[in-house]
């Protein structure tokens, strides 16, 4: 099985940023199909769903951005050095960590600049 990569100057050559859409956290009672939600996240308070974002815009709505490098799950500095990124910037982002890549929901409004920024970081930090 492959582990990733785990030095973050080659994390970040390898770096890509993915748009994935507009999620939502929804509880999980009020998914239609599980099958197509990012994740379910299970708290004392109840479990929530990252699913896909329909029609209803009375909750607040995320755009998923996938950093599509396979880092390791014991790799050094690539959450610290995103979240950093985008809180200078002022955008809020919440992490997901899956297997082989990090997921960012992000405000939708503010997407494409954290697009922008994310995707300028292999030519930053080198």
């Amino acid at each position: 099985m492959n582990v990733g990569l785990t030095d973050l100057d080659d994390i970040l050559k390898s770096l890509r940023v993915l748009n994935r859409g507009t999620y939502v956290y929804l509880p999980v009672e009020e998914v239609a199909n599980l099958a197509e939600v990012l994740a379910v996240i299970n708290e004392d308070e109840g479990s929530y769903a990252v699913a896909p974002a329909m029609v209803d815009v009375r909750i607040e709505r995320f755009t998923c951005l996938t950093l599509d490098v396979h880092s390791a799950l014991t790799s050094v500095g690539l959450t610290a050095l995103v979240s950093t990124v985008l809180a200078d910037a002022g955008i809020a982002c919440n992490v997901i960590a899956g297997y082989y890549h990090d997921h960012l929901l992000v405000p939708e409004d503010k997407a494409e600049q954290a697009q922008a920024l994310l995707a300028a970081l292999p030519t930053k930090n080198r």
